[in-house]
């Protein structure tokens, strides 16, 4: 048995730099990675998705540039070019975190799958046939995140779906993509491939596109989708799919219709599930809810004592930059004894469509169920100068102003670098930035961050 001080499962973007910042504290650390080091955000999400939506919206940009008066005739997609390009930057990014693990003090990367033998003892199976190592901490950080949710749908276990990890190694475009979901990964995904050359079709089982967001911001996101080619269908559940000859068909209930759907290729993107069930965590006193995820209090404290859940793996919102947060919050707390906790922290978080989604703090329907009293202030993209010189006026600015004090509540920014902007009124809600005070700051010209002195000054009007 080999005794460390912490022991961290999974090596996300959670695991790994707490990870760092215990060694160098001194504390004798493992941590544990079962596939690739990164997490799902260097290996399967962020990092790749990105890569890929960068080349699709150069060709989007090149089949539409007439619209700027350069005329190109005809293009071509290097599939196998596009899907190496993201492989290049992934390995590149591993690479980076590997190095760092290898050359940190204190610490030890094992590679294998960790399941818990004891309240605080692991035992890790190996790459190697019959490879195992038995741990034992008095800390523990579980950051074993997500994986790709499949609906019980009859004949999904016949079919050759794709999920939002395989599909990003298809070495052709899939001529015909019929996507199950419509968040944010199966819209990203889908602007993605219709730009490299699919016919792509959406079912959501939701009313709405993004069901979480403002009806207003849904609309101008499916239009914006649907203007471009893609096929979208709300209050669309999948009852069946079922293979033939050269292509796959999707059964659907639409708008209370039975409708059957073809297409050569099926990703499914109906959401995420916990990666528990090979921790064997009843051996640990660690809570699970329903569906497996890991319960944690305000402070990421699990039920047992000393084992701490960081990441998608506790069901908090699944993003990467919260994963991060998580990790902060913990070491903090541990050196610091800055009781922080997870209650009213800041949730920015950006669609990587084209154009962005940019989201902080509360919508308009989450401020009523508070009843706040709130005035909404929106500027169409259209009337934004930086980005009719640009060319790109879809979408609007939107934010949420207290009625008494003027505070800003919280923005929804659909625009060319609409996350970056949202940033802005991010910083100024957690410095306690007026909307009056933004309306009337100095910003450079001609910036998008300029339109936010035009989009408060319609609160006067």
């Amino acid at each position: 048995m080999q005794k460390f001080d912490a022991i961290i499962i999974g090596s996300g973007q959670g695991g790994t730099p707490l990870a760092g910042k215990l060694a160098a504290k001194g504390w004798k650390t493992a941590i544990i990675e079962q596939r690739y080091v990164g997490g799902t955000c260097i290996n399967d999400g962020c990092t790749p998705t990105k890569a890929m939506i960068a080349c699709a919206e150069v060709a989007n940009t090149v089949l539409h540039s007439n619209r700027w008066g350069v005329h190109c005739v005809g293009f071509n997609v290097d599939m196998p070019f596009v899907v190496g390009r993201k492989n290049n930057i992934v390995e590149e990014f591993r690479n980076g975190i590997n190095t760092r693990l290898d050359e940190t003090p204190n610490l030890t990367l094992f590679m294998g799958t960790a399941v818990f033998t004891g309240p605080k003892s692991i035992k890790v199976m190996g790459e190697e046939l019959g490879e195992e190592h038995k741990l034992a901490a008095e800390y523990i950080f579980i950051n074993t995140g997500t994986t790709p949710y499949i609906p019980p749908i009859k004949g999904i276990d016949k079919v050759p779906y794709l999920t939002s990890t395989t599909i990003l190694d298809q070495v052709v475009v899939p001529k015909e993509l019929i996507i199950l979901g419509g968040s944010y990964v199966a819209l990203e995904l889908g602007q993605l491939y219709l730009r490299l050359g699919s016919s792509v079709i959406i079912l959501e089982a939701a009313s709405q596109l993004l069901s979480k967001e403002d009806p207003d911001v849904s609309v101008v996101i499916r239009n914006m989708l649907e203007q471009e080619g893609m096929q979208i269908h709300t209050n669309a559940s999948a009852t069946e799919v079922s293979k033939t000859d050269n292509s796959i068909a999707v059964t659907a209930t639409i708008e209370g219709k039975p409708q059957t759907l073809q297409g050569t290729h099926l990703l499914v993107a109906t959401g995420r599930k916990p990666q528990t069930a090979a921790l064997e965590l009843h051996k640990t006193n660690v809570l699970t809810n329903d569906k497996g995820f890991i319960q944690v209090n305000e402070k990421l404290e699990t039920s047992a004592p000393g084992i701490y859940a960081l990441g998608d793996v506790n069901g908090g919102p699944a993003f990467t930059h919260i994963s991060y947060n998580d990790h902060l919050l913990v070491y903090k707390n541990l050196f610091e004894s800055a009781n922080l906790s997870t209650k009213d922290r800041q949730l920015p978080y950006c669609m990587f469509t084209d154009p962005q989604l940019g989201r902080i703090g509360l919508s308009e329907q989450a401020a009523l169920k508070k009843g706040l009293p709130f005035k909404v202030a929106k500027l169409p993209m259209n009337k934004v100068a930086r980005a009719v010189e640009t060319g790109h006026i879809t979408g609007f600015i939107k934010a949420l102003v207290h009625e008494y004090d003027n505070t800003i509540l919280g923005a929804a920014i659909i625009g060319k670098e609409g996350g970056e902007l949202v940033s802005v009124l991010q910083m100024a809600m957690l410095g306690g930035i007026t909307a009056t005070q933004v309306r009337d700051m100095i910003f450079a010209h001609p910036l998008y961050a300029e339109s936010l002195n035009n989009l408060f000054m319609s609160l006067d009007q």
